[in-house]
């Protein structure tokens, strides 16, 4: 029995990789560091499909080094030390293996503790390979060792690409004559997934026995229609993107509909419940700082249950979150500060803000001039807290809601003419 055709098509240079070329274009930083066989380890972040497990593949050929593979759905920590074990007798050798962890995500904090010494040590050069965020799912230790690298879904261009390379190199598709005639259900259903693609075109192939492959033999033969959910798609974007617009939109009629198509779907609770936490700061924030706390809880009940019980708790907090106020003014306070950062750098602390610790930081000055608020009416009392040369900028611009009128309100009360 021949191979799936999407596995026959797997390329093994940079030569046949197809997409993302950001990444594998030869002034690439991934291209650069390749070819100075100085290469450090690093995480492949993106959708399903978009060939994350094959430019690793690519890349251990290309270096010549050894190739371990651990998949993070079979594999546990004993396993890990047991690649780690082998990969000592290499040390001498002056190449450094390559550890490649799929769906890194699904490993436990423990698991990914394990890999720490040896990625620290440069034992090993872990890549792994993740379809969620790696912020959310990789431990903070293990992502300040790794580099993150982002695949995209493939483009059109590149679908059609591959479907190219396919009728002219593979094999048995050239035995059977295949013509393609209309591209746009395949591209359609494909989702930007170049496996997703390649099976549908063989099983459209093999349903007709060659021939010409049209849109209608497509459809026909996935028996589905165009208002299917994919959560691992192009579509699956799509409809997070518009169940996040409804919430932001205050409909929640709409957003209680794009749930349920999540839910239908099978797309996974915990990924909803993150995105609720992610909009109750980003679009509702200080209009109604109990967002924050109804997401969370969600989060929380979630982990704790899961489906199908679950469902009625997202219902509840995007119904909430959907009918709150809104405003981002906590999420452009935070932007405008780094920004302001990136361009002033680290201006020095004022010295009647910096703490004392030693006799000497008190002769230095540290501290002087410090009145402590609580000592005062009101608890408050007027004081520069800002760097000097940053000391009338504001980053934080209240919006117009009861909750931010309110604490505009204070802050005239208490700063008066300094705070405007």
């Amino acid at each position: 029995m021949s191979k799936p055709l999407a596995e026959r098509m797997r390329p093994t240079s940079f030569e046949n990789y197809i997409g993302q070329e950001h990444l594998v274009n030869k002034d690439s930083v991934l291209r650069k560091m390749i070819n100075s066989q100085k290469l450090q380890s690093f995480i492949l972040w993106g959708p399903p499909g978009v060939g994350k497990t094959t430019l690793a593949n690519i890349i251990a050929n290309y270096l010549d080094v050894p190739f371990y593979t651990l998949s993070a759905v079979t594999s546990g920590v004993k396993d890990v030390r047991d690649v780690v074990d082998q990969t000592k007798m290499f040390s001498q050798e002056n190449k450094t293996p390559i550890l490649f962890i799929d769906e890194i995500h699904r490993f436990s904090k423990s698991q990914q503790d394990s890999l720490l010494g040896a990625v620290e040590r440069g034992d090993i050069v872990l890549i792994g390979a993740t379809t969620e965020n790696p912020s959310f799912e990789i431990i903070r230790p293990l992502l300040s060792r790794c580099q993150i690298y982002v695949l995209k879904s493939l483009e059109k261009e590149d679908l059609l690409k591959l479907i190219t390379f396919a009728l002219e190199h593979d094999e048995i598709l050239k035995s059977k004559n295949v013509k393609i005639e209309e591209t746009d259900a395949i591209i359609y259903y494909s989702g930007g997934d170049a496996r997703k693609l390649l099976n549908i075109l063989e099983l459209v192939v093999e349903a007709n026995e060659g021939g010409v492959v049209t849109d209608e033999k497509v459809k026909k033969c996935l028996q589905q229609n165009i208002t299917s959910y994919d959560k691992n798609g192009e579509m699956h974007y799509d409809i997070v993107s518009a169940f996040i617009k409804s919430v932001r939109g205050s409909d929640p009629d709409a957003a209680i509909y794009w749930l349920a198509r999540m839910i239908e779907g099978g797309e996974d609770p915990k990924f909803i419940a993150r995105r609720l936490v992610i909009l109750a700061s980003e679009d509702i924030g200080l209009a109604n700082p109990n967002a924050l706390l109804i997401a969370n809880a969600a989060f929380d009940v979630i982990e704790k249950i899961g489906f199908p019980e679950g469902r009625i708790t997202l219902a509840e907090a995007t119904i909430y979150l959907a009918t709150s106020p809104k405003s981002n003014s906590a999420y452009l306070a935070i932007d405008n500060a780094l920004g302001c950062i990136r361009k002033t750098g680290n201006p020095p602390v004022p010295l009647h803000l910096r703490n004392a610790s030693s006799q000497l930081m008190k002769d230095l000055g540290y501290s002087a001039g410090y009145k402590y608020a609580h000592d005062y009416k009101d608890h408050f009392v007027k004081l520069q807290f800002m760097p000097d040369k940053l000391k009338n900028v504001k980053f934080w611009k209240p919006q117009d809601n009861a909750t931010e009128n309110k604490m505009k309100d204070r802050m005239e009360l208490l700063w008066g003419k300094d705070w405007k």
